[in-house]
């Protein structure tokens, strides 16, 4: 497989003060261990460009969207909602992030890769048409979906998301379009504090009680999303791609591996293979103990590229 790696040097300059968890090495725990393990070399290194106005506009609104820039800082933090800030650097940050699954999703629909992994922030998947959430600003997972959809005409775009967290953000923008099926695990009762009871025949959600380990996720993932995935024969995955359930993470209460991890891609590329013509978008979303995080997606991205 031709694996595009996709990331930028801002996002290092995104900062929300000491201590928060999602923080500037993050990206340096994933980037250095693809280059540790040998793999680095061996993907499509690109760097992201902005995502425009009209991108993002296909899934927030101009209210919100205007409220973002006017609100981005020149010095200092600013607050959006309690746990996601901006600094003097957050808006172009914001802006890469999301630009980078466009790019991705210009780079497979144009068959110079097969897949891509996006290793981005802030993350997404909280972010809702109208407001930021979760450490999140812009929904990028979905700007990319909402990109294959519309620029290249695509009639069946899957999203799938293994956060901790469930990906309400996205439930939200695409909860009464058909044309995206979105399928979530999540720990239940925890953060956003809903997903439970709110699917249609097009979001899939399976909630697990704290302390879930492989066993039921994978179960989770064989008895709930595998068979919609065959169902909807996606012409294109995005993966939200949050390793905040590791057992070594403590901002969740799950218990996977690296082997789920490893498990659940080698799934999603056999649906890829049969429906998508390999096309796999992941997008990095949550994932706080660094060296687990490290290793996750150093698993997660040797599969991705058959390395």
């Amino acid at each position: 497989m031709r694996t595009a790696y996709i990331s930028h040097d801002e996002f290092l300059k995104h900062d929300m003060g000491p201590g928060h968890p999602e923080c500037p090495a993050r990206i340096y725990a994933v980037k250095d261990q693809l280059i540790a393990s040998g793999l680095f070399d061996f993907l499509n290194q690109q760097q992201a460009m902005k995502a425009t106005r009209a991108q993002l506009a296909r899934v927030h609104s101009e209210d919100y969207i205007n409220w973002v820039f006017e609100k981005a800082p020149k010095s200092g933090l600013v607050d959006l909602d309690g746990d996601t800030l901006m600094n003097a650097y957050t808006l172009d940050a914001s802006l890469y992030a999301a630009g980078a699954v466009v790019a991705a999703v210009d780079l497979l629909m144009a068959g110079q890769v097969d897949n891509a992994f996006c290793n981005v922030r802030p993350p997404g998947h909280h972010a809702k048409r109208q407001g930021a959430s979760g450490f999140c600003i812009f929904n990028n997972v979905a700007v990319g979906a909402a990109h294959a959809l519309d620029q290249y005409g695509l009639e069946r775009v899957a999203i799938v998301d293994f956060d901790v967290h469930h990906g309400d953000g996205t439930q939200d923008i695409f909860q009464d379009d058909g044309r995206v099926l979105f399928c979530s695990t999540f720990q239940h009762p925890f953060y956003p504090h809903c997903g439970a009871d709110s699917g249609n025949a097009h979001i899939i959600n399976v909630p697990l009680p704290a302390g879930s380990d492989g066993e039921s996720f994978r179960a989770a993932v064989s008895e709930h999303w595998l068979p919609a995935l065959e169902n909807f024969a996606p012409q294109m995955l995005l993966v939200s791609a949050g390793f905040d359930a590791h057992r070594e993470d403590d901002i969740g209460g799950l218990a996977l591996r690296e082997a789920d991890y490893l498990w659940v891609t080698e799934a999603l590329k056999a649906v890829a293979k049969r429906h998508a013509q390999n096309r796999i978008v992941s997008v990095l979303e949550g994932g706080y103990a660094l060296h687990a995080l490290g290793r996750s997606v150093m698993t997660h991205v040797k599969s991705l590229s058959n390395l």
